[in-house]
């Protein structure tokens, strides 16, 4: 993979506490690098990534 192709990614804010949530669920925002209410985190946009997202779309918000 060259390195001057540009990689598509997602940009995820956590808009709800994880706290009484499912323990998979707080797992899966672990996962993607949450740790704090309102933290923007940058992710590499993969199928993977793109179903953590999907698990827990009650906690986080896609931005751009």
């Amino acid at each position: 993979m060259n390195s001057e192709t540009p990689v598509s990614t997602v940009r995820v804010r956590l808009v709800k506490s994880p706290n009484s949530t499912p323990a998979r669920h707080r797992l899966c925002v672990k996962a993607l690098g949450l740790k704090r209410m309102h933290q923007v985190v940058e992710l590499k946009d993969s199928p993977s990534v793109r179903g953590l997202i999907e698990k827990v779309n009650y906690l986080v918000r896609v931005e751009g």
